[in-house]
């Protein structure tokens, strides 16, 4: 069976629906998760999509994804702008990686807009909301697809 995408989302984010919507909007994360699913099986492939309030849980989950997943999706959360862990634990990570941020972190405080996770991944996506996921997951397809042999 093929190896998922690994959707991993930090602090607070189990807020989502309810947490600043005027930021974040309304969609829960339940309903993210299930965009994310609908968007990956329309593609051929499955997600694994986990949050945590915790740093070392998320690093020990990007760790997992070294060997277990396929591609990853990383919204740490405020943890983005903190996290060094979160960066060492990705820069060893081989697999394709994109960043995404539901809310444009570039519009908003001076303290958000510096991302220690971005030099460790393909590509950053912010502030097109839930959207944002489906756009990652595509483009983790499309890299997913050059890396296999033919």
């Amino acid at each position: 069976m093929a190896k998922p995408i690994y959707v991993l989302n930090g602090p607070n984010l189990n807020l989502l629906g309810s947490r600043e919507p005027e930021v974040y909007g309304k969609e829960t994360l339940e309903d993210l998760r299930a965009r994310c699913e609908k968007k990956a099986a329309s593609l051929g492939l499955k997600v694994e999509f986990r949050q945590s309030n915790h740093e070392g849980e998320l690093v020990a989950w990007i760790q997992e994804a070294r060997t277990d997943a396929a591609g990853l999706i990383v919204n740490a959360g405020a943890l983005t702008h903190t996290s060094i862990a979160m960066l060492d634990a990705l820069l060893a990570c081989t697999i394709p990686a994109v960043e995404v941020h539901l809310s444009n972190i570039f519009a908003r405080e001076p303290f958000r807009h510096h991302s220690y996770l971005s030099r460790a991944v393909k590509g950053v996506i912010c502030g097109l909301g839930p959207q944002g996921y489906e756009f990652a997951i595509e483009a983790l397809a499309s890299a997913i697809q050059k890396d296999r042999p033919a």
